[in-house]
């Protein structure tokens, strides 16, 4: 099997350059095992589990599955409830996990503690002024989401194209690029961009190993990349959706003037296992990314894994063909 070299790979000690970003309620055990097993980065999502010790079980379950690098995502936005961003952390701390994942605020109070422990941080950000932060906090990796990611792009409206190659610009870390990746051409476009790697969400959603309902799966492989919509960015926490009935209605809310108090009932996340669970597509919001327009199967990780990477090289060797002065390029 072929590889990308990057300094990613090196960083994470991982064989590939695609990491998995958090996903609440899906990113478990098993689908990050098959990640890491398939040479990426898996990642479990610490807001998926009600206390820290049912994190720590998910962890061993983890690394029962895998011997290979994985990391555990932890959400230091405000909204968040459940157990404290720091329980989460020392709890996964003191299982070894070598490898974190934050979004949100500021992750200066946890770096310390991460870096005595030799693991890693990854943190992601919706702007690339946000990534030079990242580096001077002294976070090892950043990661660069752009308008199309699904879950949290952030208030402006930038692609990522322009975001990861204007954070490229001005950081010295490693950038993983997210939203809108799903193949092999879009991973050799962020490696061409600066990134080292890219972060998938929506493209992992469609995978054999992930315990989503099949009718989410069905309706991914027939959607088109405009078949998501932004939701709750009147109230500043914009979130890219699956374009269903529950978003179009909390669009028309937010569009009538509705307050967080009157939108929460149809934007909670506890919602969600109608969707995840029980396939009843319109029953809740629920993160998909543009990628979804890139989705035509459901493979297992390491077929999507593998496939990604060879597409990737196939396409670098056909641009190496493009030299200057070829009639393809006069």
């Amino acid at each position: 099997m072929n590889r990308l070299k990057t300094r990613l790979t090196e960083v994470l000690q991982i064989e590939h350059p695609i990491v998995c970003g958090g996903m609440f309620r899906l990113g478990r055990a098993e689908l990050a095992a098959a990640i890491s097993n398939a040479g990426g980065l898996g990642i479990i999502t610490s807001a998926t589990f009600p206390s820290a010790d049912e994190l720590v079980e998910e962890i061993r379950l983890l690394k029962s599955l895998t011997p290979k690098p994985f990391g555990v995502n932890i959400n230091l936005f405000p909204t968040t409830r459940g157990p404290a961003a720091g329980d989460y952390l020392a709890a996964s701390l003191r299982e070894g996990v070598p490898v974190f994942e934050t979004s949100g605020r500021s992750p200066e109070p946890y770096l310390r503690s991460i870096h005595d422990a030799g693991a890693k941080l990854i943190h992601k950000v919706a702007g690339a002024q946000y990534a030079k932060t990242a580096e001077r906090l002294g976070c090892d990796v950043v990661s660069v989401v752009g308008n199309e990611t699904g879950g949290h792009p952030g208030m402006a409206d930038v692609g990522t194209i322009v975001m990861v190659r204007q954070a490229a610009e001005t950081v010295g870390i490693p950038i993983i690029a997210g939203g809108g990746f799903g193949d092999g051409a879009g991973l050799l476009a962020a490696l061409a961009l600066g990134a080292e790697g890219i972060v998938m969400g929506t493209r992992f959603l469609a995978t054999a190993e992930c315990a989503v309902h099949p009718a989410v799966k069905t309706w991914m492989v027939d959607a088109r990349a405009d078949d998501t919509t932004i939701i709750q960015k009147s109230i500043g926490s914009p979130m890219r959706v699956a374009k269903n009935a529950m978003a179009s209605r909390v669009v028309t809310m937010e569009q009538e003037g509705a307050n967080l108090e009157q939108l929460l009932p149809f934007i909670t996340g506890s919602r969600n296992p109608t969707v995840y669970s029980e396939g009843n597509l319109d029953d809740a919001v629920w993160s998909c990314g543009q990628a979804v327009g890139l989705v035509n199967d459901i493979p297992t990780c390491r077929e999507l894994i593998e496939r990604i990477v060879a597409d990737a090289i196939a396409s670098l060797r056909r641009l190496d063909t493009l030299r200057v002065g070829s009639p393809e390029l006069v």
